[in-house]
């Protein structure tokens, strides 16, 4: 008799949990494009590496690292953008120079908004 009103309840309990967590994740993944303008890196492109990696389940992240040769150094930077039915990609060329905002998370440069400057 007991376990006729506890197992429905720990299917119910565990199918909310489950909701919430999917509900937190989906916005997570929503604004994984939206980054803070918080430095900006100018530099010539010297590599792009483009991938698909899976972010929550059924949710994908296109991300997009360039290594970028500024006046000191080499640092790679990286453009996330949540793959979505319209998703335009955003192609770069190498021996371009670029001029980056975002900012620094894990010893990487993470950017959403650039300007291709002229030579």
């Amino acid at each position: 008799m007991v376990t006729a009103i506890v197992i429905p309840i720990i299917f119910l309990y565990f199918y909310w949990l489950t909701k919430k967590e999917m509900k937190v994740n989906d916005s997570k993944w929503a604004s994984t494009g939206h980054v803070q303008h918080e430095a900006i890196l100018i530099g010539e492109i010297k590599s792009i590496i483009e991938e698909k990696q899976r972010f929550y389940y059924h949710r994908y992240i296109h991300v997009q690292s360039l290594r970028l040769q500024t006046e000191t150094k080499l640092i790679t930077v990286q453009k996330i953008t949540p793959i979505t039915k319209g998703l335009q990609k955003v192609s770069f060329k190498v021996g371009d120079t670029i001029k980056v905002y975002g900012m620094w998370k894990d010893n990487k440069f993470v950017f959403n908004e650039y300007v291709i400057e002229k030579r």
